[in-house]
């Protein structure tokens, strides 16, 4: 880790993000000190609820976009939101490797 002091560990859950290689179950690393850049993945209260999702500007507007293309993209303008870090790295079991 490079900021200890700003990494947390958060569990994931559902499979919006699929096509980034985070499924259900796994622990994602998330850092509080990068800045959510457009083409970041975060974890981001949206309305009060976490979700992880992948920031896109488009036509001048910021969205939240799913890697799984059964999910639609999600407009934030006129939101409430707080971005709570960005998603620096995925951890998962191997199949047969839990116990």
């Amino acid at each position: 880790m490079k900021r200890p002091a700003a990494t947390y560990f958060v569990r994931a859950e559902g499979d919006s993000m699929l096509g980034d290689g985070i499924h259900d179950g796994d622990l994602l690393v998330v850092d509080r000190s990068l800045e959510p850049l457009p083409g970041r993945v975060v974890v981001i209260a949206l309305e009060g609820e976490p979700t992880v999702k992948r920031l896109a500007r488009r036509g001048g507007e910021v969205w939240l976009v799913a890697s799984n293309p059964r999910f639609a993209p999600i407009p934030l303008a006129g939101r409430e939101c707080h971005v709570w870090g960005v998603v620096t790295h995925v951890l998962h079991a191997l199949p047969g490797g839990e116990r």
